[in-house]
């Protein structure tokens, strides 16, 4: 038995109920979750895009992404399953951790970027 043919695929009221308790800003549309992350520029959203695809490359599961100058949409849907699974859901959760990660709310030693000055803006977080 292939590792694809192994995989659960969820049903689209399980997807919406699991986006709802773990992944609140994630929706579901099309076959797809998906996540849209505003951003301050373009040299911002390159580096979601430069986050996401390393932890994807890192977990080998791939997502589809979708950008222009101030955002970036992550798209997830297992394709060798045909659906979602457990390999989607938890790469979204990676994503979401690392990309809304602020330092600076955690205390400690990293600061983060300076929430008052408009040049070192980054991720719009929400």
């Amino acid at each position: 038995m292939s590792e694809a043919a192994k995989e659960r695929v969820y049903s689209e009221a399980e997807i919406v109920a699991r986006l709802e308790r773990d992944l609140p800003k994630w929706r579901y549309e099309n076959g797809w979750i998906r996540r849209k992350y505003k951003t301050h520029s373009w040299k911002s959203t390159l580096m979601v895009i430069n986050t996401v695809g390393h932890l994807a490359e890192a977990a080998w599961h791939h997502p589809d992404i979708t950008a222009s100058y101030a955002w970036v949409e992550v798209r997830l849907m297992n394709h060798a399953a045909k659906g979602v699974t457990d390999k989607d859901f938890e790469l979204a959760k990676k994503i979401e951790d690392v990309v809304q990660w602020q330092p600076g709310k955690e205390g400690g030693a990293l600061e983060g970027t300076p929430p008052t000055d408009q040049r070192f803006a980054y991720v719009k977080y929400d």
